[in-house]
């Protein structure tokens, strides 16, 4: 296996189009980094510059010592999984994964140790002798990953492998992709625009948005620390709340305060903004697990608000709510039970708030 590194990547597409932007990146030995981002982010054009399938405009890639930036695909040593999964329908699973083994004019033998190994490691033994054409589609994915660690490449590179699956399906592929990862010990690189995916896969995750990388990190430094507010409001599902607020000071007390609530700031918050001397309209943001929510005015619950929307999940619940037009979305026990026009009571967890610059987007917290 191999680390992978991109030195200042630009793809421009018609000399025009800048889907990748100077980008820096390392994915390291042995592990499993997700691009995440929506459509046009430039996660896939960066996949395939790695890959050797799209020309790089500017800068330099590398897989392990060598740069391969104008090397073919075919001689990069790396195995790529479409998410069109590209078998052979006409032929037996057996057959789809030793293709690229016969075209290496390996031995029989060696063929069909690999093939079985292969299989074995993916739970798909009992189908090396059906045609592709008869399988559902978790099992044809299965075969499409299979050609590719009979190959023992250096790096595995995932197109969105799995966003084609019913929801089901692609929970259980999630589970057999990060078990084939730990069993194979494989650096892999996966493309996708599903951060639940992202979260659940990655040792590590890039986020990018319009061709720039926006925050490379694990998934807890992503959720617990953006950044930014793009990045804040990617990753987490519900997304982040955001509220339009303004600083305000009281003797030594800092609070951020907005229509219809006004928060007291933690110390170390205060101290952070006045040292980067933030002033005027920002976006003070918080995630739905990180608030409160009563029928009643409390300490813990000072905030008046009104019920927008109320989902009720089992042992949780969604409760919308609604404060002078601004909307939160809430995640509450599943005992709490209101409905749309009632008064809600909020509150919020101090050392959860994050401020973002309204201008820039920045967060002002970190």
């Amino acid at each position: 296996m191999a680390d992978v590194r991109l030195e200042k990547v630009w793809k421009v597409y018609g000399g025009v189009v800048e889907a990748v932007r100077e980008l820096d990146l390392e994915c390291r030995n042995k592990e499993f980094l997700c691009l995440l981002g929506p459509s046009g982010c430039g996660k896939s054009s960066t996949l395939r510059m790695i890959a050797g399938l799209e020309n790089v405009t500017r800068g330099d890639v590398y897989i392990g010592s060598r740069k391969v930036t104008s090397v073919a695909p075919k001689d990069r040593d790396i195995a790529m999984v479409f998410e069109n999964y590209a078998l052979y329908p006409h032929l037996t699973v057996y057959e789809n994964i030793a293709m690229p083994l016969r075209v290496r004019n390996m031995s029989k033998s060696e063929v069909d140790r690999k093939v079985r190994y292969a299989a074995e490691v993916l739970h798909i033994t009992d189908l090396l002798g059906r045609r592709v054409v008869r399988l559902g589609g978790g099992q044809k994915q299965r075969v499409g990953i299979g050609r590719a660690i009979v190959r023992n490449p250096s790096v595995f590179l995932m197109d969105e492998p799995i966003s084609h699956l019913e929801a089901q399906l692609r929970a259980q592929m999630r589970v057999e992709l990060k078990r084939l990862h730990i069993e194979v010990e494989a650096t892999t690189i996966y493309v996708t625009h599903d951060q639940l995916e992202a979260m659940a896969l990655a040792d590590r995750i890039a986020v990018m948005n319009l061709g720039e990388l926006q925050q490379l990190g694990t998934p807890s430094e992503l959720f617990d620390r953006p950044v930014n507010q793009f990045v804040a409001g990617f990753i987490g599902t519900p997304p982040m709340n955001f509220l339009s607020c303004e600083l305000a000071a009281l003797g030594d007390q800092l609070f951020a305060q907005g229509s219809g609530f006004r928060i007291l700031l933690p110390e170390a918050t205060r101290r952070r903004l006045l040292g980067s001397k933030a002033s005027g309209r920002m976006q003070l943001g918080i995630r739905p697990l990180d608030l409160a929510v009563a029928k009643a005015e409390g300490s813990q619950t000072p905030v008046a608000a009104t019920t927008f929307v109320y989902e009720p999940q089992g042992e949780s619940c969604q409760v919308t709510v609604q404060i002078d037009g601004q909307l939160l979305s809430i995640e509450a026990d599943g005992d709490f039970v209101t409905e749309a026009g009632e008064a809600a009571w909020i509150g919020f967890k101090s050392d959860k708030l994050h401020l973002f610059d309204s201008v820039t987007g920045a967060n002002l917290v970190l």
